[in-house]
């Protein structure tokens, strides 16, 4: 099924040059990039989304990180798209993630592991409206 997820290359991986190489990585994979733009985010923008965070014993330092620079947004599109996009980032923790992945690659940290996915198609579309519609 042809599906969009929203992908956030993180304030990390931009400040490391990565962008480019990150972004080749999903278009090598099939992937179309349908919609981009790179942006220093507001806190307040920050914790619409990450909402379903908040309380929680990293969301502070998440959102410290998040705005601590600019950040490439993307909207990816492709056949299954969310399920492949997270495939090729690999886990959340790099030193788990799978050889090749983005994570595992450009990674250095839980918090610091470059790529932010949508997943499930709900909170791709949530999050896609919230950064590409809302602005």
């Amino acid at each position: 099924m042809m599906e969009r997820s929203l992908v956030l290359i993180k304030p990390d991986a931009v400040e490391r040059n990565l962008v480019g190489k990150i972004i080749n990585m999903y278009e090598e994979n099939g992937l179309k990039v349908v919609k981009l733009k790179m942006e220093t985010i507001s806190r307040s923008f920050a914790a619409k989304h990450y909402k379903d965070h908040i309380g929680k014993s990293f969301y502070e330092p998440l959102i410290e990180f998040i705005t601590k620079g600019p950040l490439c947004a993307m909207v990816l599109e492709g056949e299954n798209a969310i399920e492949r996009i997270r495939k090729i980032n690999g886990s959340t923790d790099p030193t788990k993630a799978e050889e090749g992945t983005i994570r595992k690659l450009f990674g250095t940290s839980i918090r610091e592991n470059c790529v932010h996915a949508s997943d499930s198609m709900e909170s791709a579309m949530n999050e896609i409206e919230l950064w590409f519609n809302n602005n």
